[in-house]
């Protein structure tokens, strides 16, 4: 499947969204944001489809925003330009509660908005020569929409030295600094994303979501929330009686392969 900024390819119960704008290092502008948003919604939907790979095509996996696209938005009306900076706050927050494990596949530059893509999806694989950064500072802008994503990702105080300071982050230092779970030499990168791919797949798809969703409360609440820890217990006692739990208990008892799995087989 192609957009006109997309490609989408589907292999078992993986979907992968190639960014396809290779001569502008897969840069942002509203025609990408509308594509991708549509294109996680729809792959949300879908039954067969239980993780979702987001990628670019080229030397680069998304080098921020359009410049062309911010020089037009410079000229917008304030009701525009909300709305236009909406978009894509809205795509973030898509990848972030999508419903399905998303894995960012990184490469080459991951920079300013390419880095809140990162920061906004589960799992980020890099090669070791990527690089990243939070640039806007030197172009007169702040990284407002991404600011949530990676400051939950990388820690605020992180955040705030490299949004004041734009620097370039290395693959190794965005590892340490929890932007990244695996750094692999470029050849070895879509074998560690095919792994992990097969590892997600082995969870029940309802568990999954639940647990996307159980985790954001977490983030938002505290252990010093009473309220909240007793709305923890209810969620596990709802879960034990679901019909995921109750063949997932089953299929262990009975040393087979839970429904989902026989699925993706």
């Amino acid at each position: 499947m192609q957009t006109s900024t997309l490609l989408i390819e589907r292999k078992r119960h993986t979907a992968t969204i190639w960014l396809n704008r290779p001569e502008r290092h897969n840069a942002l502008d509203e025609h990408v944001i509308r594509e991708l948003t549509h294109s996680l919604q729809q792959l949300a939907g879908e039954t067969a489809i239980r993780v979702i790979v987001l990628a670019g095509c080229g030397t680069s996996f998304c080098a921020g925003a359009d410049l062309d696209w911010m020089r037009r938005a410079a000229t917008f009306t304030a009701t525009q330009n909300r709305e236009d900076a909406q978009a894509l706050a809205t795509l973030l927050k898509t990848i972030y509660r999508s419903p399905k494990p998303v894995i960012a596949r990184i490469h080459g530059a991951a920079m300013a908005g390419g880095m809140g893509l990162v920061a906004a999806c589960d799992i980020a694989v890099a090669t070791e020569q990527a690089v990243f950064g939070l640039s806007e500072v030197r172009l007169g802008l702040i990284p407002a929409t991404i600011a949530p994503y990676v400051s939950e990702a990388i820690g605020l105080r992180a955040m705030r030295r490299y949004t004041l300071s734009a620097e370039r982050i290395s693959a190794d230092k965005a590892w340490q600094l929890g932007l990244v779970h695996e750094l692999v030499p470029a050849d070895a990168l879509d074998a560690c994303i095919e792994k992990l791919a097969q590892q997600l797949a082995l969870g029940a798809p309802q568990a999954i979501a639940n647990s996307k969703s159980l985790l954001r409360q977490t983030a938002e609440n505290s252990t010093a929330d009473d309220s909240w820890l007793a709305e923890t217990a209810s969620l596990i006692a709802q879960t034990r009686t679901g019909a995921e739990a109750q063949e997932g208990l089953a299929a262990f008892f009975d040393k087979r392969r839970p429904a989902w799995q026989e699925e993706t087989r």
